[in-house]
């Protein structure tokens, strides 16, 4: 279906013009930008989490939608070495890798994600519905909530309301690696 974020704007695009709805529309209804819209379906951009969840909620789809290529009947079961080499469901979206780790589950609730940060990165800070809950696996992280920052290390987790700004990188100079779950209600 050619790369992650062709795959992306293709799915957007489905379900907008399936709903009937001008790109002004689903900028409207979402309170994304209409260029940023028409970039995501054009496959320029691969959208952050927060946009996607966005565009989701308005399109009435739920956020792995968008990303899935399959079906994987339950138990969805996400081996190490697999999360590490399956390109179809690795997103690089400014500077840091996201992986899912519940790729085929058409009808999951929360979405379950591994991300890599390298050493260098910056605090893409988002807003979403929902709730999140991260641990840090490796390094470190920094965590921003709203105007506070906190330092997570390894084993360390955070539960958080995703409406607040929020943001993640990894901190100390040197790459970090998280799970991160986003919860958004129905």
């Amino acid at each position: 279906m050619g790369t992650v974020e062709q795959k992306v704007g293709k799915r957007v695009r489905a379900y907008r013009e399936q709903l009937g709805m001008s790109v002004a529309d689903l900028a409207q209804r979402s309170g994304v930008g209409e260029k940023v819209i028409e970039a995501i379906e054009a496959g320029d951009v691969i959208p952050a989490i927060g946009v996607l969840v966005r565009l989701s909620r308005a399109l009435g789809q739920r956020l792995g939608t968008f990303m899935d290529d399959q079906f994987k009947p339950d138990p969805v079961i996400t081996r190490r070495g697999d999360a590490a080499t399956a390109p179809v469901d690795t997103v690089k979206s400014q500077g840091f890798v996201c992986r899912s780790l519940a790729f085929g589950k058409p009808d999951r609730h929360m979405e379950p994600f591994y991300y890599e940060f390298p050493a260098d990165g910056d605090d893409m800070a988002s807003t979403h519905e929902g709730e999140e809950f991260i641990i840090c696996v490796s390094g470190e992280i920094e965590l921003s909530y709203g105007p506070q920052k906190y330092i997570l290390k390894p084993g360390d987790t955070a539960y958080y309301n995703s409406v607040v700004t929020h943001g993640v990188k990894a901190a100390g100079g040197a790459p970090a690696t998280l799970y991160g779950i986003i919860f958004m209600p129905a």
